[in-house]
C-alpha cells in the first residue's frame, strides 16, 4: 500500500501534469470506486480547471477554484498516469478524466481505491471525521500531545501509529522501519515507553518520511509515481522485507512475527520487548 512519501510523490507528479486544465468528460467502466456517485461527479466536474493537487495524510486532493474537492485514496495498487486520447485503455483503467489534448487515467488491479467529491467548505471536516493525525513535520506534528497519547494507551504501539490517530501516513513499511531506528520492539505497550524513547521515536517518524520522500519513496512491488517514475528508499530500508539478514547495527538476524494481524519485521537484539 502506497504510504505518505510514495503518495506524496504521486502528488508532486499529478501537480506538474494536470494544474491548470480544464475537464472535458469523465469516463468509468467501474463507477463503485466513485462512493458520492458517478453521475453527480460527472456533472460538476466537466468544464472545471483543475487548479491545484495537494495532500493530506495518504489522501490526494483535486482542487477546483472555491468549489468543489475531488478526495482520491489509492489504497492497495491505485496508479494514475497521463496518455494521449487516441491511446488505447488497459484491462485495470477504470476512470477517465478526459481534457482536450490528453487524459488521466486512474487504474487499479484490486479496485480497492476510492473517489469522493465534497464541497470545498467540508474538506477539513471530513478529515475531523477520519480522526487523521497530524502531519509529520517538526510544525504540525506536536511531541508534546504524542507523548501525551502514548502515556494513556494500553495498545501496542505498531498498530497505535498504523492507525494513523497520532500522526498521518505511516503504512506497514515505514513502521517497521521507525520503530527499528527508535530502538522499539513492536509489541510494546505505548505506556510503558519512556520520554527518551517518545521523543527520538517522533524525531524519526518526521525524519524517516521526510528521507523518504526525498528519494522518491519505496518501490517494494509496483508503486511509481504519476510521471511512471519508481522511487529509491527501498534501497535504504534496514528491516522491512529483510527477514534472516543479519541486522546492519548489530548483525543479529532480522525476524517477522505478526503483530496486529501485520506481518512485521524487526531485530530482537537491538529492539527488546
Amino acid at each position: 500500500m502506497p504510504e505518505l512519501p510514495e503518495v506524496e510523490n504521486v502528488r508532486q507528479g499529478l501537480e506538474r501534469i494536470v494544474v491548470g486544465k480544464k475537464i472535458q468528460s469523465v469516463e468509468s467502466n467501474y463507477p463503485r470506486m466513485i462512493l458520492t456517485g458517478f453521475d453527480d461527479l460527472k456533472t460538476k466536474l466537466t468544464h472545471h480547471v483543475i487548479t491545484g493537487v495537494t495532500r493530506r495524510g495518504k489522501y490526494l486532493i483535486f482542487e477546483f477554484d472555491d468549489e468543489f474537492r475531488l478526495i482520491s485514496h489509492l489504497r492497495m495498487e491505485g496508479k494514475y498516469r497521463l496518455i494521449g486520447l487516441e491511446e488505447p485503455i488497459e484491462k485495470h483503467d477504470h476512470i477517465a478524466v478526459k481534457f482536450t489534448d490528453s487524459q488521466l487515467i486512474y487504474a487499479d488491479v484490486r479496485k480497492f481505491g476510492t473517489w469522493e467529491l465534497i464541497s470545498a467548505d467540508k474538506l477539513s471536516g471530513y478529515f475531523v471525521s477520519k480522526k487523521i493525525g497530524p502531519e509529520p513535520t517538526y510544525e504540525a506534528f506536536d511531541e508534546s500531545i504524542f507523548l501525551k497519547k502514548l502515556q494513556h494507551s494500553t495498545k501496542k504501539i505498531k498498530p497505535y501509529l498504523l492507525e494513523q490517530t497520532l500522526v498521518a501516513g505511516l503504512g506497514n513499511i515505514y513502521v517497521d522501519e521507525v520503530l527499528w531506528r527508535a530502538k522499539i520492539h513492536p509489541e510494546t505497550i505505548a505506556k510503558v515507553l519512556t520520554k527518551t524513547q517518545i521523543h527520538l521515536l517522533h524525531d524519526e517518524i518526521i525524519e524517516l518520511l521526510g528521507q523518504a520522500v526525498a528519494l522518491g519513496g519505496s518501490t517494494v512491488r509496483t508503486y511509481a509515481n504519476a510521471l511512471g517514475k519508481s522511487g529509491t528508499m527501498q534501497e535504504e530500508l534496514k528491516v522491512y522485507g529483510k527477514t534472516g539478514e543479519p541486522c546492519v547495527r548489530c548483525g543479529t538476524p532480522i525476524e517477522k512475527i505478526k503483530v496486529g494481524g501485520r506481518g512485521t519485521h524487526f531485530c530482537p537484539t537491538c529492539q527488546k520487548q
